[in-house]
């Protein structure tokens, strides 16, 4: 793949400061911190990741962050022909391995059990939320771990895009 250079730190400032000055969602953060290495313009970056946000659109299933590698897992292993197996076999094994990375550091993939809405593992559903995004306060911050998780996402496809 010809790709523009970067650098794995700077990409991991870049998207915790999106979401957290920028105002963008975990999933939007951790696209738009590599969109432009694929060629991406920003504006389509943030609207192709835009729903992902909160666990898929507030639904705190899979973390928005965690959606947002395996978007990024499409670019850097596409299985655009469906008909090539091997191309299928390699993205899924791919994200496979990232949410497995992502996982072994945090517990869990899913957007409820990370926040604590849930416990690990439990499989119980979180409570339910309105669609409309919370304000972004200091308080938000302070009893979200989503700045880190985005970050950690981002830094498993910086090490993923340099293999």
């Amino acid at each position: 793949m010809n790709m523009k250079e970067f650098n794995i730190e700077e990409r991991v400032e870049k998207a915790k400061r999106l979401f957290k000055e920028g105002g963008y969602n975990c999933c939007q953060a951790v696209v738009l911190a590599y969109n432009d290495v694929f060629g991406i313009d920003d504006e389509t970056a943030a609207a192709i990741s835009s729903g992902f946000g909160g666990g898929m659109g507030r639904m705190r299933e899979v973390c928005g962050a965690v959606s947002g590698m395996v978007m990024l897992a499409g670019l850097i292993r596409p299985a655009s022909d469906p008909s090539v197996k091997d191309w299928r076999t390699a993205n899924y094994a791919l994200v496979q391995e990232m949410a497995g990375d992502f996982k072994a550091l945090n517990g869990s993939i899913v957007c409820k059990e990370l926040l604590g809405l849930v416990p690990m593992g439990s499989g119980s559903p979180a409570p339910k939320e309105s669609p409309e995004p919370s304000d972004r306060t200091p308080e938000y911050y302070k009893k979200r771990p989503c700045e880190e998780m985005v970050g950690i996402a981002a830094r498993i496809v910086g090490e993923k895009l340099r293999k």
